[in-house]
């Protein structure tokens, strides 16, 4: 019987990862390969993006990243606490949650439902790299530097949930999220570590969702054969 919007459609999916891609990857009638190109162009365009408009307002992202051991064991060790929430986000019963959980069924991961592991890592990379540039090394770099650091965290997570409009309970956790990689950053004083972060959270997020969605396909097609 087809979803209606509201739980329980599916109540054992967790939220997925950021959906900050443009309207054309809404159209989930394009194949695979293409939404995986778009995807790979978008992420690798935050980048660049962040490169240039980092050197304009005097916040280089490569001054800011340290590519280091420790900071990539602590980038995956801070990926815990976010992995832990999307455990408990998975298994909450909170109404908003589970309605939450539909959405993202219904308007996310069919978006990525035919990606390899492989796909999945480029673009989680690209992601991590793209998005905590701009938003952490550029943004809250600049911010620090006119408001303060504590009105910098908050602005830019603030930022961070608006560009991420799946539902306003996405938004709000989008913007958390973007709190703790702020700190983070601020914290290890290396843009490489929310990077890391980020990156792992949505290589999780992702492969669970499309292994889940890939599952949920053939037992549909199970029932009807």
């Amino acid at each position: 019987m087809p979803c209606n919007g509201t739980p329980p459609c599916d109540a054992s999916l967790p939220p997925g990862p950021r959906n900050t891609y443009p309207v054309m990857m809404r159209d989930t009638s394009l194949p695979g390969g293409s939404v995986l190109t778009v995807a790979v162009f978008f992420e690798g365009g935050l980048l660049v993006l962040a490169w240039g408009l980092g050197h304009f307002l005097g916040a280089p992202v490569g001054d800011q990243t340290t590519f280091t051991p420790s900071a990539i064991v602590l980038g995956v060790v801070a990926t815990v606490p976010l992995v832990a929430g999307l455990y408990w986000i998975l298994h909450t019963p909170w109404e908003v949650l589970a309605r939450l959980r539909v959405v993202i069924e219904d308007k996310v991961v069919p978006l990525f439902a035919d990606f390899s592991v492989a796909g999945i890592a480029v673009v989680s990379i690209l992601a991590g790299m793209g998005e905590e540039a701009l938003f952490r090394g550029v943004l809250q770099t600049y911010f620090a530097g006119h408001v303060g650091v504590v009105p910098a965290l908050l602005i830019t997570s603030s930022l961070f949930g608006l560009v991420h409009p799946v539902t306003a309970a996405y938004a709000i956790m989008a913007g958390l999220v973007g709190l703790y990689l702020g700190v983070l950053a601020v914290w290890h004083d290396n843009l490489l570590v929310p990077m890391v972060v980020h990156a792992s959270y949505d290589f999780v997020a992702l492969t669970y969702l499309v292994h889940h969605h890939r599952l949920r396909s053939d037992s549909v097609v199970d029932l009807a054969g």
